[in-house]
């Protein structure tokens, strides 16, 4: 076998290498065994009905979050950090995006997505047709709906939280890159009639669902290649967050 100095897994004949994928199989049992458990504790969450009425600027003028639903039943929101002076949308948040495929399995199940940031309509269509993205995607500048659901953190309009945690927490975490600024998430909402309610949120790791591209790297030797990771030393690695 030829020589080399590039990280890689060690190499074993195919009984051992066998052995321990066996072994590893049992966990990945375990893991989805888990994950059904969640999943099905997550349907059990109770729900908030929203006294207010969030208004957006959309493509057809001002939209409500009631308009987003598309006469449909469920509506997942991804909040995509744009701040209002920015002229891109967060990097990260474009990855996850152009990493969508079909979701006509969600229209199937009663279910929209959409996007929502706070940068103005203007800058969200201009971003959108540059990366020929056909999502619904709203502005809430203007509006209380990023900072009442914790996607856009400032303290001079709202007590700061992000991933349930305040800001006392996040500082002793060392998280202060959640503390202030836009941050993504997700939110999901369900509608009775022409009531809306809140059902769930999930913020930092939490998204990482909306795309399969994590999915896929987990299989892979070197994994996502992100610092968060208990990888083996020398794999190519780079900071979650920066």
């Amino acid at each position: 076998m030829t020589t080399t100095t590039l990280a890689h897994p060690p190499v074993v004949s195919a009984d051992t290498w066998l052995a321990e994928r066996k072994a590893l199989l049992a966990d990945e049992k375990a893991l989805t065994k888990q994950r059904d458990r969640v999943n099905a504790q997550r349907r059990r969450l109770p729900m908030v009905k929203l006294e207010k009425t969030y208004r957006f600027d959309g493509p057809n003028g001002e939209t409500t979050l009631l308009d987003l639903f598309e006469g449909r039943r469920q509506l997942l929101v991804y909040h995509f950090m744009f701040d209002p002076a920015w002229e891109n949308g967060c990097s990260g948040c474009t990855g996850l995006v152009n990493a969508i495929g079909d979701i006509s399995l969600l229209y199937d199940r009663d279910t929209t997505l959409a996007l929502v940031s706070r940068a103005p309509l203007a800058k969200l269509n201009a971003y959108k047709a540059r990366h020929q993205w056909t999502l619904p995607w709203v502005s809430s500048f203007g509006s209380d709906f990023n900072y009442d659901f914790h996607a856009t953190l400032d303290e001079s309009v709202a007590p700061v939280q992000y991933n349930y945690r305040d800001q006392e927490e996040l500082a002793n975490k060392q998280e202060q890159h959640f503390m202030t600024g836009e941050s993504h998430g997700m939110s999901v909402f369900f509608r009775i009639e022409h009531e809306v309610f809140h059902t769930y949120s999930t913020y930092a790791r939490g998204c990482e669902n909306l795309t399969n591209a994590y999915s896929l790297l987990d299989i892979t030797p070197y994994g996502r290649q992100q610092d968060f990771e208990d990888s083996p030393a020398g794999w190519p690695q780079r900071p979650t967050y920066g």
